[in-house]
Formats: C-alpha cells, structure tokens, sequence
C-alpha cells in the first residue's frame, strides 16, 4: 500500500544522509522557505543554513498482517440433573419423610460435600479424601483379643448390643458361641485407623479429624434422627492428630464393612454452636451447608431448582470441570422425559426412570438426542422352590434333580432378552459372575437345555404320561404346580407366562396365582410365601460386597417358633422371621455360610468359605436364579464420566469429574 511518512531532520543530518540515496533527487523545504537542492549527481546547489527541517517522501511498500483471531468466548459450562422428588434438607443427618425424598437430598449432597469412599463393583474404594481404607493385611486395621468381664458392653452372639452379664451367649476368641458364666473371657475386637487427605470447607478452613469426630457426635446424639447402628457398636472413635482417626469396635462386633467405620468431616467451626436439634432446620446446615466438596449452593428456589457454583477452595486441583450445576424439580416422569429429549435436561437418575421409558429412551439414542445407560442392580429376580411345605402339600421339589431339571426347562437367556432387552446378566448363583468372590469359586451353571431336562426328570422317577403330564415317582400324581407372585408387577407376570410356557414342554403344568403385595410378603403363618404355603414363587432379594448366604441358612427357615428337632433343638430359631422361605436344610451350606460370615474380608477364611457355600447352592439349587434386575439412567450424548455401577447407590458420586464436549 502507499503512505506519506514524515521525518524531522536537521540540514546536516539531511547533508550526510544525501550520499547515501544515490541517484534519487530529493528537495528540502526549509522552516525560511529557502530551499537546499540535491541534484542527481549528488551536487548541493544552495544551502542557507543549517536549520531543523520537514521532509515528505511517498513510499510503495507491501506489508503482510498476520491476524490473530480473538478467541470466541465460551458460554460457562452448566449441567443440569432433573428430579422429580426435591429433597427436604441437605443436612447429611436430617430426617426424611420418604425413601425417594431421602435419596434427592443424597443426589445434592454428593455435590457439597463428597464422600470419603465409594462402593463400585461389589468392592469398596477410598476416594481422594482418603489416602487408603484401612485393611488387616497392612496393619491399619487389627482384631485384637481382649478380656471383658461383667458390665461390659459388648456384641452379643445374635448381633445385639448388651452389657455383658451371666447367661448371655457370646463368640469367644476361639470363634465359639459360648454362654457367659461371670468369669472373666476372651473376645476380639476391632480397631481401625483412618487416614484423611487435606480437604478445605468452602470457606477457605481446612477441614480436620477432629471435625469427623463431630460429625460421629451428632450421629450419636439422641436429637440427630440417623441410623444409630454403627454408633451403638463403637468403643471409641477419636483424632490422633490433625487428619488421623482411630475407631474401636465393641468387644464381639466383627463388622464386614470395618474398613467403611468413618464419620464424614462437618464444620465444627461453624456448626459447633447449635445443639443436634437446631442443625435440623437451621438455614446453615440445611438450606446452605457449608461442605468442602466441589460445589457450594448458590440459591434454592423451593419447588423449581437448587443452583451450585463451583467451590473454589476444592482440594483436587483442575476439578470440578463445570462451571455450575443446576439440580431442577420436575413433577412427574413424563416431564422428566419431555425435558431429557428437548435438551432441557442433561441427566435423568435411576431415581426416576425404569424400564417403562427404556423404548423411548433407545429410540432416542437411535437419534442422537439422548444416551440411555443400563446397568445391573443389587437386586435379583428368583423362582423358589417350597421344598418342605408346611400345609401337606405335595413335596415335588425335594430331590435336587427335579430342581435341577426344572433349571434346565428354563430358558433365562429368552427372559433377558425379550424383558430387559438383553442388557442384564444371566445368574446361576446369588451372586453375579462380576463379583469378585465368583470367578475361582467353580459355580455350577445350568443353561437351557430341555432334552437334557426332560431326561433328568425321567432319571429321577417322573414318567411322561400319554396326557404330555409327567407323573409323581409315588402318588402317580400329574406334576400340576402353583407359581405365585405379587400383583402389579407386570415383569413378574412376564417371567410367570414365559416360564409356564417353558415347563409345559418338559410334562409340567403350571398355574398363575397373584396375591396384593402386603399379603404375599406377610410373616408366617398367615402370608403364603413366608408362611411356606406354595408350590413356587417368583420375588427377588438384595446382593452386594458381602454374599447373602444367609437367606438360604438352614437355621433361618421361617416357621414355629415352639417347633423342636429331633435333638431338641429349636427347629426354626428365628420363629416366623425367618427369610429361607424354601424350608431346604443343607447342613454343610449352613456351616460355609455362618463361617463366611463369621470372618472378615480378606482373610482366607471368608473367601474360602464363601465361595464353598456358593458352590452347593449352585450345585443343589433350593431356588432358580433367573437375572439381575436394571437400573437405568440417562445423559446428554456429550457428557463425559457419567456412569452407572452396579453396587453404588448414586451415579452423581463423581460429579467432581463429569464434564461435556464443547
């Protein structure tokens, strides 16, 4: 481009400078309005004086721009959950008036106050606030014998708390059950300390052991509505110094879950002058509790949003990655649904969806709109046997090979499929095959396979009649069955009418029957299942970390109390309350079972243990393991780090790290 450019000169500097331009001509205008010539042959023709003077010249010149764009600013990086149920209180030890409302208010606390661990995949892990859960095999953790006398208070044999005193049954030491006598005795006693990482409240004070032990002293309180159960079966729970803490078990109290004994940090600082009762409605705790986790509550507006910005003071440095959260109150699920697809919403929880939605959520997916996450719960779906009815009903089910046989009929790969739209596991124990206690324990597994189904019933005395009705081996009676279940539940009624269909071509007749849900689910004598008055049922139970073998215990069979054995026993130590609602004995699953029980995770005893009961069961089959029931959940396409777990209570546990593509 050309531009004018202007240099002030003096004439000397013009003079020396004239050389050095060559064959260029050049004139300079005096301030007098004489002029000094330069001639192209370099000759000055006149010259005044030496006087300060302007030159003009007109340059062509091309000069290339390099143009550094201004980045575009990015709008601040909001998530927004949905959920139908608003919590009441974000207080961690506030009472809540329903399980959902209860479950909300853990959603949101997730964000404010984090948590020290978490529970992933039939396991526990510390978090970051943690440096280690503490085991026995590092030395954090020990189990020390102890001497108790009278007085004492102690864990009794049946998992009570007591005070030690004669005619009281305690495990020993020695691992025996024991009736004391007044003599001083041995028993053992868990200790486990606890190592916190620096953590720092929203408020820029650190967070201390000492604000745990606060947090166990409202727990404990007698005006803190929480579960007391932990509490009850502490000795001691106090700081060693600034982030070290030490929990002491009660004499007898061999906790599976010792290494989870650890009370989350509270700011005593400014909690520390209301009593348990205040802090139950008081604004600072339940509005707006001060936590350390990566958000902070910025405005509640009841019956519409709780609105989170990040927490500055937030111990793991780059995180959270969202700028803000936005928790915002839906009525219902077809709402919730409406605002997932048009985008009003980046996370629906398993709180509020179920397979109901699934058809449209993967319809969805197909589109790009939304991403449906499945996964397998802690709860699984079970055909129970009656093998020892109490009414005098026929006993079909007492040989295992009938069992095994009808396990066989059974195709639960087809129930997977077409009901949960082949996302679930198929189970042949009470435990999955994810579980870290089942891939060396060499469990049975019974697949689908009639032929070899039918043959077992032949083998086992049940002949096929002309009427395609199989006979019993002693009555000659045709093999007609009951299968009842509670009314309502449409996947239920699903499993019952493809499992009728299943045993129809193995010679077995099989009737539906469905009972309102508190009566099915009634205590014996008076309701059918736990009163071990039917022939089969469908109902699921819960799983987890540790395996629940006792709910198939010989000595947790539900029924007469005043019923004795042969020795004199008591036949049904648990009375009615008993869970073994298949009345099946098995002595040897019994003994692994309460040993596995007895030990703590870790040692050889409970793996060994475990897996041997998980073996007979799978062997024996006092029930049909069908499939693990689903949770459901889902997410905006782009969201990162968002992910269901089988065993974790909330997905929102690492909201520290979600984030989104731009």
């Amino acid at each position: 481009m050309q531009y004018p450019q202007k240099w002030v000169w003096t004439a000397a500097a013009v003079l020396l400078g004239a050389s050095a331009l060559g064959g260029c001509g050049w004139s300079a205008v005096g301030n007098n309005g004489i002029t000094a010539v330069h001639t192209p042959t370099g000759e000055i023709v006149e010259i005044i004086q030496e006087r300060t003077v302007e030159v003009t010249r007109v340059v062509t010149e091309t000069v290339v721009v390099v143009v550094t764009p201004t980045p575009a600013l990015q709008p601040p990086k909001d998530l927004v959950v949905c959920l139908i149920t608003e919590p009441e209180s974000l207080y961690p030890y506030a009472a809540a008036s329903s399980p959902a409302a209860a479950a909300a208010a853990t959603a949101v606390r997730h964000a404010i106050f984090g948590s020290l661990y978490t529970h992933l995949a039939y396991d526990y892990q510390p978090t970051a606030a943690l440096t280690r859960l503490p085991n026995l095999a590092d030395g954090d953790a020990v189990l020390n014998e102890v001497t108790v006398e009278a007085g004492t208070a102690v864990v009794e044999a049946t998992g009570n708390v007591a005070i030690l005193q004669p005619g009281l049954s305690v495990v020993n030491a020695a691992g025996e059950t024991v009736l004391f006598t007044g003599t001083a005795i041995s028993m053992t006693q868990l200790t486990a300390t606890f190592q916190l990482n620096p953590m720092v409240y929203a408020d820029g004070v650190p967070a201390t052991a000492d604000d745990s032990v606060y947090s166990f002293e409202l727990n404990a309180d007698p005006d803190t509505p929480a579960d007391k159960f932990k509490v009850e079966r502490t000795a001691s729970y106090r700081a060693l110094d600034d982030l070290t803490i030490e929990w002491v078990g009660l004499p007898g109290f061999r906790d599976p879950t010792y290494f989870t004994n650890v009370w989350l940090p509270l700011p005593r600082h400014s909690w520390g002058p209301l009593t348990a009762a205040e802090l139950q409605t008081a604004d600072v705790s339940s509005r707006a509790p001060l936590g350390h986790g990566p958000f902070v509550v910025a405005s509640w507006l009841p019956g519409d949003r709780i609105e989170l910005v990040k927490n500055d003071y937030y111990y793991q440095p780059g995180y959270p990655r969202l700028d803000s959260l936005t928790f915002r109150f839906v009525p219902n699920a077809n709402q919730l649904m409406a605002k997932l697809l048009s985008g009003q919403c980046d996370i629906g929880t398993q709180l509020d969806l179920d397979m109901e939605q699934a058809p449209i959520l993967l319809e969805a997916e197909a589109s790009g709109i939304v991403t449906p996450y499945f996964q397998i719960s802690h709860s699984y779906e079970h055909i129970d046997f009656n093998i020892d009815p109490l009414d005098g009903r026929t006993r079909w089910f007492a040989d295992s090979r009938v069992r095994q046989a009808i396990a066989l009929c059974t195709d639960r790969q087809a129930m997977v499929d077409m009901l949960l739209y082949g996302r679930s596991e198929l189970l042949h124990s009470y435990i999955p095959s994810r579980h870290p206690l089942y891939a060396a324990a060499g469990i049975t597994e019974w697949p689908y396979d009639p032929e070899a189904g039918n043959a077992l019933l032949t083998a086992a005395g049940y002949r096929l009649d002309e009427d395609g009705l199989r006979r019993h081996p002693e009555t000659g009676a045709p093999f007609r069955v009951n299968l009842g279940t509670n009314s309502g539940n449409e996947l239920r009624n699903q499993i019952g009418r493809l499992f009728q269909q299943n045993l129809r071509d193995c010679g077995i007749e099989v009737t539906l029957y469905y009972q309102p849900t508190g009566q099915w689910f009634a205590n014996g004598p008076e309701g059918d299942l736990f009163g071990r008055r039917y022939d089969l049922a469908i109902f699921a139970w819960l799983t987890g970390a540790q395996p629940a073998c006792h709910l198939y215990a010989a000595d947790n069979i539900p029924g007469p109390p005043e019923a004795l054995d042969e020795a004199g026993s008591p036949l049904h130590p648990t009375g009615w309350n008993g869970d073994n609602n298949t009345g099946w004995r098995h002595a040897d699953f019994t003994a692994a079972c309460r040993a596995g029980q007895q030990a703590l995770p870790g040692t050889p005893a409970y793996t060994e243990n475990h897996q041997a009961a998980l073996r007979i069961f799978a062997q024996e089959l006092p029930v049909i393991p069908l499939f693990m029931r689903l949770k459901l959940a889902a997410a905006r396409p782009d969201l990162l780090h968002f992910k269901l777990d089988p065993t974790e209570a909330s997905e929102l546990y690492n909201l520290w790290e979600l984030d989104f593509v731009r």
